[in-house]
Parts: C-alpha cells; structure tokens; sequence
C-alpha cells in the first residue's frame, strides 16, 4: 500500500506530498515492459524509437508494415537513411534539415504533415508525424519517439476538395462573366433600339414632309401647272415612297435576321437580263448620275435567291447615288471567274474615310463624311448578311473624293 509523507519547511509547515515508491521487483518491471510492447503492437499508428545516433531502438508492426520492413531488418539501423531520405519531390534530404531530428536538438515536440516517407519497394507516401524527445531521470534527451499515419486518403480528399473548389470557383466567374456579358449586351441593345428609334423617326419624316409638301402643291397649283413640272412633282412623291419602302424592308430584314427566320431560297436566274432591268429601275430614281452595265457575257444563269440579290445591288447603288455628285458615272459590271459571279459596282463620288472601312458593315454605322446626308446606316449591314447567307464575299476599295468600288462575289450554284 502507497504511504505518503509531508516535507517539513523550516517553518514546520508542510509544503507538498511526495510518495514512497518502493523499487519495481524484476517481475513487475517485466509485466510493465510487456504492457508497454502489447500497447505499442496494437496501435494502428506507426511508432519506432532512436537513439542519439538516430538509430532504431524498437518499431511497432504497423511501422514496419507501412514502410515494408521486417522489424528485425530494422533495429540499429539509421532510420532518416531509411525512411526518409528523399524529399517529396524526389531530391536527397540531408539529415540535418530533417525536422524528426529536432527533438534531439531542442527538447521540443515537432509535428509535420508536408513530408513522405519511402518504403522498401522505393515508393513513398504522404505522412502525418510527431517526434517527442526522450528524457532520462535527469532530464536529459536520450533519444525520441516518433509516432506518425498514412494520410494518402486524407491528401487525396484535400486534393478532391481543393479541385472541386477550383472548379466551382471557375463556374463562378464564367457564370459572373456571362451574366457581365449579357447585361453588357442588354445595354447594348438597349442603346440600339433608342438608336433605331431616333433613326426611323428622322429618316421617316423628311420623306413623309417631302411627299405632304408634293400633295399639297398638286392640290393647290394643279391647274398652273405644265405638264413636265407635273411630272417633277410625281416623281419626287415615287423617290421618296420608293426610298420609305426600302427602309421598311431593310427593317424586316434585320428583324427576321436576327430571328434567325431568314431563310435563303435559291432558284435559277438570268443575270445579264436581271442587271439591266435593275439598272435602268435605279436610273429612274437617280438625280442626274448616269448608271450603265456591262458584261461580255449574253447570257448568265446561277441559282441564286433573287429578292437578296436585288437587295444587294439596290443598297449599293442607291448608295452610290447618294454620294456621287450630278451627272457622274455608276457603273455596273457584271462577269464569271471559274463557277462564282462577279459584280463591281464603281462609282465616283465622295469617297470613305480610311478610318471608317474597317466598321462599314457594322449596324448604324455611317461615315464620318456623310452626316449630312440622309441614311439609316442600315444597307450595308444587311447587303453583307445577304452575301454572307449565299457563301460568298464582298470587298470595298475606297479613295476619299475619288470613288469607291464594292465587289460582291456569289457562287453560281449553291
């Protein structure tokens, strides 16, 4: 039975209990060294012991099985060059560096969880450890205890989450920047519809005024009239109402474009007849331009969809007509290069800006030079998406207050 006794101070008041052990008999130290082997066997973490030296001085089965080892191979052997000789990355790991030796060097508790420790096959895996120095009775380190676990699950788990993370992480900022896109869209559309709005209403209401102002001088001055002013008047009214239709069409257009309702229908064509028939249309609207075609073909035949055909070579040339001055040249030529047809619509009028040609096909674009000039910045966007719906290509060469070129090239047959 334990007894204990008071250490007397000079005061004669006790201070603290000590208790007697008597000295363990060689039997009971025996039953407490097994205790201790039947404690560090059933562990399922890996524990060995060194000495100063950093040599094995004993190792648990689970230590010896995780790193390949026979228990017997082990002991006295210096464990850093076992286990530990290499880092992650597959470069030597001097023994001094080695943090499991810092407990022989500072008496303290060092811990890691960043290390990889190899087995006998020279594979490695991912370690969790702590190395406890050991002091004798005087408080001397002797050795240490290393205690450590397998973590390649747990590495592999931190791995998942971390990808997961990242990859929720990018569907955050793609869906942050498609939502930045859309809204950026939505205020981009936003700005074209106020844009499209103040468009039609200018470009409406010049030729509603002009045909109102042409009614009502027939109305009032008919009879004063002379045949050729008459006529003047009438043909005022048809430019402009042709002008009005254009513009209505151009708006379906882009209306069903954006739809994605505009749908290509190709049928066989005659296009030498179909030229001239547009020109001498065109001409009847022309101020005093004088527009011509040519083509050494008699005859041309292509599948092409018609009603965007004419849409294409109407926009231009009313262009042309816009911004070519009085009685100049417009001139439509008409030719074939292997299985594609070729028209050149020349003309000599203002000109565009170099800075402009790269934006020409853009919508509401116009140039800086025409501002004064009636437009709806629409034609030439629809012209290129009309093309674009029958393969083909278009091309602009422009000199300022020379003249500009386009040259629409279409495949025969679709």
């Amino acid at each position: 039975m334990q007894q204990y006794f008071w250490l007397q101070s000079s005061s004669n008041q006790a201070e603290s209990p000590l208790a007697t052990l008597p000295q363990p008999t060689e039997t009971e130290l025996e039953t407490l060294r097994r205790q201790h082997e039947l404690i560090l066997n059933s562990v399922g973490e890996g524990v060995y012991g060194l000495d100063l030296d950093g040599r094995v001085t004993f190792v648990n089965p689970a230590a010896a099985n995780m790193i390949g080892w026979a228990i017997p191979d082990l002991l006295g052997q210096p464990m850093h060059a076992v286990l530990h000789h290499s880092k992650p990355n597959g470069s030597p790991y001097p023994a001094h560096e080695c943090p499991i030796y810092e407990a022989f060097r500072d008496g303290r508790i060092h811990r890691s969880n960043t290390e990889v420790f190899w087995r006998k096959d020279g594979s490695n895996f991912p370690v969790e450890f702590i190395s406890s120095p050991m002091q004798d009775q005087q408080g001397k380190v002797v050795g240490t205890v290393v205690a450590f676990q397998d973590i390649t699950q747990r590495k592999w788990a931190e791995t998942l989450l971390q990808r997961t993370n990242e990859e929720l992480e990018l569907k955050v900022r793609d869906r942050t920047a498609a939502l930045q896109q859309s809204n950026e869209e939505l205020q981009e559309l936003s700005e074209l519809k106020s844009r499209f709005v103040a468009m039609v209403c200018h470009e409406f209401r010049n030729p509603l005024n002009n045909i109102l102002l042409s009614a009502s001088s027939l109305d009032r001055y008919d009879s004063q009239m002379s045949p050729d002013q008459r006529r003047d008047y009438l043909k005022g009214v048809k430019i402009d109402v042709e002008r009005m239709t254009r513009m209505i069409d151009d708006i379906l257009a882009i209306g069903k474009i954006e739809a994605h309702k505009l749908m290509i229908q190709p049928a066989p064509l005659e296009l030498v007849q179909f030229c001239h028939s547009l020109v001498a249309e065109m001409q009847l609207l022309a101020n005093q331009q004088s527009l011509t075609v040519t083509s050494r073909h008699r005859q041309l035949i292509a599948e092409l969809d018609e009603k965007l055909l004419r849409s294409i070579l109407t926009n231009i040339l009313s262009n042309s007509i816009r911004y070519s001055r009085n009685q100049s040249p417009i001139h439509l030529r008409l030719s074939k290069r292997n299985s594609q047809a070729i028209f050149q619509i020349s003309d000599r009028g203002i000109g565009i800006p170099p800075e402009d040609l790269p934006h020409l096909f853009d919508l509401f674009h116009r140039g800086k030079n025409v501002s004064n000039i009636s437009g709806t910045g629409l034609g030439l966007n629809i012209v290129k998406r009309f093309v674009d719906l029958h393969n083909g290509q278009i091309r602009v060469e422009s000199k300022l207050n020379i003249g500009t070129t386009f040259t629409i090239t279409l495949p025969l047959f679709p």
